[in-house]
């Protein structure tokens, strides 16, 4: 086991369509695709396709069609799922639409047991997203006291993830954690500096990444030039982003944080020209044609 993620583990339904029906009408969407998802969920795919190995996932499952189609979907990517039974599968309905997605979401996250205890013996990251508290805090601890590296998709304001913060050595925000804590980007880096994260940085969409380095330097790593009718769904580009920086890690662990975060920007940037979760997982060969043909101004 090289790699933990831990999070809520959904199949997301994602459709394209122009109009939405109401009422006893009925449409046709112009096109779908059905994967897997979930913020770690995702990244732990993400991280697998870009070629890392012992990829372990701790996550949500039912005993039903779409957990198997779940399980399924984890082999194909030779990832390790340890379980925490639920009675259903989680769904997403995700609607993408210029540069934007609604999301409608059904979750079963009344846990049917307690998280599993692994053995961390050859972990080398730790990555959570906030769902799953008792397992994120759990597992975050014991990896700060093994000198394991620890990283945080902090997408929202969930239980105990101001809590788990105090144990994060790479903490990656959205713009929405900051609005929920009244926060300014530039005020949350200096909060999460206050919580002794290494590495910090705030996700905005378009404006790409506000973040400080080893140094505590900050700066801004803008996203790449992708044409707006080239994007075809940005959901998923966040964890996309996660998944690859840590896969770029596990690569070349000596590397300044900075070429990490360009490897995954690019990442992020081949994931919303694609459909779905699955579709939108780059390849390495991927993201250097990404790369060449949207090279970035920096």
């Amino acid at each position: 086991m090289e790699s933990l993620f831990i999070g809520h583990s959904y199949i997301d339904v994602t459709m394209r369509t122009e109009v939405m029906p109401q009422g006893d009408e009925k449409e046709v969407a112009e096109d779908y695709a059905i994967s897997f998802g979930g913020n770690a969920v995702t990244a732990a795919f993400a991280c697998s396709k870009l070629g890392a190995k012992g990829v372990n996932l701790i996550t949500s499952l039912a005993p039903d069609w779409l957990g198997h189609m779940f399980m399924d979907m984890a082999a194909t990517y030779s990832i390790r799922v340890h379980p925490r039974r639920v009675h259903r599968s989680s769904l997403s309905f995700v609607l993408p639409n210029d540069g934007k997605r609604a999301i409608l979401r059904a979750r079963d996250d009344n846990f049917l047991e307690d998280f599993p205890r692994l053995d961390l013996h050859g972990l080398r990251v730790l990555h959570g997203d906030g769902h799953l508290p008792d397992a994120a805090m759990h597992y975050a601890r014991a990896c700060r006291e093994r000198g394991i590296l620890t990283s945080l998709d902090g997408g929202a304001l969930r239980p105990r993830i101001l809590e788990v913060l105090n144990f994060i050595d790479v903490a990656v925000v959205a713009e929405k954690l900051c609005e929920q804590l009244s926060l300014s980007e530039e005020d949350m880096l200096s909060y999460l500096k206050s919580k002794g994260c290494r590495i910090g940085g705030v996700t905005n969409g378009e404006k790409g990444l506000l973040w400080y380095d080893e140094s505590g330097e900050v700066q801004r790593l803008a996203a790449l030039p992708v044409p707006h009718d080239k994007v075809v769904d940005t959901s998923g580009a966040g964890d996309v982003f996660h998944g690859a920086y840590l896969a770029s890690y596990l690569e070349r662990p000596e590397a300044p944080w900075a070429e990490h975060f360009r490897f995954a920007r690019a990442a992020s940037g081949f994931k919303v020209q694609h459909l779905g979760n699955e579709a939108g997982l780059p390849t390495r060969n991927d993201i250097t044609a990404t790369l060449a043909a949207f090279p970035p101004a920096d």
